[in-house]
């Protein structure tokens, strides 16, 4: 069969099968599927695909399962030849990280491809109930997605209205940029009472400068990574800030996945226990 046509052709043989009463997956359950985004990886097994994943994109090792998985695709491209050798059903991709050229490329052989890029913590839940109709087991999609989306409404609940504590969200010291307000990450704040110095940034992610924050007076600053990273963060802004930095676990705080919320549980439980002290 001409590779454009392998999956008109898996389609027709599965909707025979349906219609002969051979088998009771979902219409549209994928069988061969290809993550090329560690934060898709990890919402797909969520979603109960663990079992039809056939590879994925480098840094995909969350679960422990994903780490056996084939790396297909990493910062510097897709691997479209290895891709269709590999002939799946079904491709998972990311708008904002994977090259266009090369997914349109794939998607001249037929191959469906699913675009997963949560813009906000709501695109979670939406993001595992879309899921649901490629899984195996969409029961477990469905369930991911009301266990993320009680965990949305407890964190508001319980620390929403909070006094909103001025944050500055750091990533990186040279060039030292931070994320504005469409972004996950200080949606992350905004759950837990606090206040994006940021906010009014027109960009998601704009580069800045050591004035611009201190002119804002930040009385928290949060980065991603472990707690060695505190004493850096800290050389960096002495004497001009002193104030308290909680760091979190960075594959947690940065990928687009269900993970985002336990970094959220941690911010807002120090957020909770931690005196701010502002700028002198």
């Amino acid at each position: 069969m001409p590779a454009a046509g392998w999956w008109v052709g898996i389609r027709l043989l599965r909707a025979i099968v349906l219609l002969l009463g051979l088998s009771t997956l979902p219409v549209d359950a994928a069988t061969r599927v290809i993550s090329l985004a560690p934060h898709i990886t990890e919402l797909a097994y969520a979603a109960g695909m663990g079992d039809v994943l056939v590879a994925a994109s480098a840094w995909s090792d969350y679960p422990p399962a994903a780490r056996r998985l084939e790396h297909v695709a990493s910062w510097q491209g897709i691997n479209v030849e290895r891709i269709l050798a590999l002939k799946p059903d079904l491709i998972l991709a990311w708008r904002g990280g994977n090259p266009q050229r090369q997914l349109d490329q794939l998607a001249t052989f037929g191959i469906p491809i699913v675009y997963i890029d949560p813009l906000s913590i709501d695109d979670l839940p939406r993001a595992l109930d879309n899921l649901a109709r490629f899984s195996p087991h969409p029961e477990l999609a469905h369930q991911a997605a009301r266990d993320i989306k009680q965990q949305i409404v407890d964190l508001k609940q319980r620390y929403a209205s909070n006094p909103p504590t001025r944050v500055f969200l750091q990533f990186g010291t040279q060039p030292l940029f931070t994320a504005g307000p469409n972004t996950l990450q200080s949606q992350v704040l905004s759950l837990c009472g606090a206040r994006n110095i940021f906010a009014d940034s027109p960009v998601p992610w704009p580069q800045i400068g050591r004035e611009q924050v201190l002119i804002r007076r930040p009385q928290l600053i949060v980065i991603a990574g472990g707690d060695a990273r505190i004493a850096v963060i800290q050389h960096f802004w002495h004497p001009q800030l002193s104030v308290p930095v909680i760091a979190l676990n960075e594959d947690w705080f940065n990928r687009s996945g269900p993970r985002i919320l336990l970094a959220a549980a941690k911010l807002c439980r120090e957020l909770a226990a931690m005196p701010t002290t502002g700028v002198k």
